[in-house]
């Protein structure tokens, strides 16, 4: 973890979390690290399954768009909730795919699930997750490039 400012621990509890990260596969559970102990301290644990899953599909696509660079999180307390932001350096916008209903073939054992390289069709169902958690979610482009995904989770 890369952090740009040095703050005291009580200044981060009440105002949240302001963090740098490598934009590695480590990253999101770094961050979800960080999530819950704010969580912890806010006695908003309750709030943090929902906070975890949202934090692993946003920085997971900033990490794979934005490979071997530094993403930036922010989290604050807000008087309906928490927002959790991730930006990366990426202009790309998201998109969200389509919800579609499962077949059987969807939840059957995928032989070559484990050869490397293989995709299995099942990515790209990050937003519909975020959407479906989140009460507002939304992206905010940045100059001179790279943008802000952000989430808010209402209590």
């Amino acid at each position: 973890m890369l952090s740009r400012r040095s703050v005291n621990a009580e200044t981060v509890a009440q105002e949240g979390l302001d963090m740098t990260f490598v934009a590695a596969a480590t990253a999101p559970a770094q961050v979800r690290t960080h999530l819950k102990f704010r969580l912890s301290d806010w006695g908003l644990l309750r709030a943090a399954e929902d906070v975890c899953v949202i934090a692993g599909e946003l920085i997971t696509n900033a990490v794979e768009s934005t490979p071997d660079r530094e993403i930036r999180v922010r989290f604050t307390r807000e008087r309906c909730g928490v927002v959790l932001a991730v930006w990366g350096s990426s202009d790309d916008l998201p998109v969200s795919r389509p919800l579609a209903e499962l077949s059987l073939t969807d939840i059957t054992p995928d032989p070559e699930a484990l050869d490397p390289g293989h995709d299995d069709g099942t990515g790209g169902w990050g937003l519909p997750i975020i959407e479906a958690l989140s009460a507002q979610c939304g992206v905010r482009k940045t100059h001179p490039h790279g943008k802000w995904v952000w989430s808010l989770v209402s209590f």
